[in-house]
């Protein structure tokens, strides 16, 4: 069973088909005691870093129990920031800290560039190394963003993506790992992403 976490930051139904269309079973627990039989938690969310206010510390420790026994947690965009130590959006929130690095609002480039914030859209993938979670994923593979604030590359930076600068799209160390872009929005690639979490949470 794949645990998805509700902290009412986002819409989980396209989540949850994704999921279903890959042939994961799913629930969302309604408190973070719920978190004991997954097999794989992924933590979702869109919008505001402050939201994760939501995931206290009885979520903390619950999570971090669950990676400590082997078990994998794949964050989706706000989720994968909440990986990283903090976010500039809301500087009185910490994040999960399991990835070093703090997550800042997207630049839009040089002087007189036309590139919008947020950066909503598909983009490509730029693999800079091996990755579980990206098994199987082409080089350059486009993928649906929306967002506008992103993670730095880092050593744990599977794939990077390009929109004024260059920020971290995927990420994974160990059993811990992220997506910037929204899976469940980008078709089989995503699926496929999905796919290797489960994988993964065997």
């Amino acid at each position: 069973m794949i645990a998805l976490i509700d902290y009412q930051a986002g819409n989980l139904t396209s989540v949850r088909k994704a999921l279903a269309e890959v042939g994961a079973d799913v629930y969302t627990p309604e408190s973070a005691a719920g978190l004991v039989d997954a097999a794989g938690i992924i933590v979702p969310g869109v919008g505001h870093f402050g939201a994760t206010r939501a995931l206290d510390a009885e979520w903390r420790r619950a999570i971090l129990a669950h990676i400590g026994e082997g078990r994998p947690l794949l964050g989706i965009c706000l989720g994968m920031q909440w990986l990283f130590e903090d976010s500039e959006e809301a500087p009185d929130v910490a994040g999960l800290g399991l990835l070093a690095g703090s997550c800042r609002r997207l630049r839009p480039g040089a002087a007189g560039s036309s590139l919008k914030i947020p950066h909503v859209g598909w983009n490509s993938l730029d693999r800079r190394r091996e990755g579980s979670i990206a098994e199987g994923v082409p080089q350059a593979s486009q993928v649906y963003f929306t967002h506008s604030y992103v993670a730095p590359v880092t050593g744990d930076t599977v794939a990077a993506t390009e929109h004024g600068e260059v920020f971290a799209s995927i990420v994974q160390r160990g059993q811990v790992t992220g997506v910037q872009f929204h899976p469940e929005k980008s078709g089989d690639v995503g699926l496929l992403i999905l796919r290797n979490f489960l994988r993964m949470a065997g």
